[in-house]
């Protein structure tokens, strides 16, 4: 076997492993799958967790998708009491959304499921184990971030 054809076989049970976890994952309790948001309301909560607030333009651009369809999203993550809208303080012009307590509350109970289903799995390997597991997570956060920085510097030119 070429070492081109076993590193693609490798990355390919790789990959079905973690489809195969994704699984197993999605069949335990979780606030994700009984939050009744759709997709793209979910990316909206998730990128304001990440970034604390933000512009209906800066969520059209993040999401690809135009502002009035933004503005939708927003208006019903309202309803639901997970988002709440405000002036900007630099340009009273401009409203920005953030997560309402129960939002962030929500995402607290979506990482904290999901780290929980992770660490129950964990706790089943030896020290030796997860040795190696940390450190092939740190190779893959470390292409990751680079990738993602890549990707960053190609979309501001």
């Amino acid at each position: 076997m070429s070492v081109s054809s076993e590193r693609e076989d490798l990355i390919h049970r790789i990959t079905q492993t973690q489809r195969g976890l994704g699984r197993l994952f999605a069949q335990q309790p979780n606030p994700l799958f009984s939050s009744n948001l759709t997709m793209r309301q979910l990316h909206v909560v998730m990128l304001l967790a990440i970034n604390g607030s933000a512009s209906g333009q800066e969520l059209a651009h993040h999401l690809g998708v135009g502002l009035g369809t933004v503005t939708g999203l927003v208006d019903r993550l309202v309803a639901h009491g997970l988002v709440t809208r405000h002036e900007d303080p630099h340009d009273r012009r401009v409203r920005r959304a953030e997560l309402s307590p129960a939002g962030a509350a929500l995402v607290e109970e979506i990482n904290t499921a999901g780290l929980e289903h992770y660490r129950r799995i964990l706790d089943h390997l030896d020290t030796e184990m997860l040795r190696s597991l940390e450190e092939i997570t740190r190779a893959i956060r470390a292409v990751a971030d680079k990738l993602s920085g890549d990707a960053d510097e190609l979309s501001s030119k």
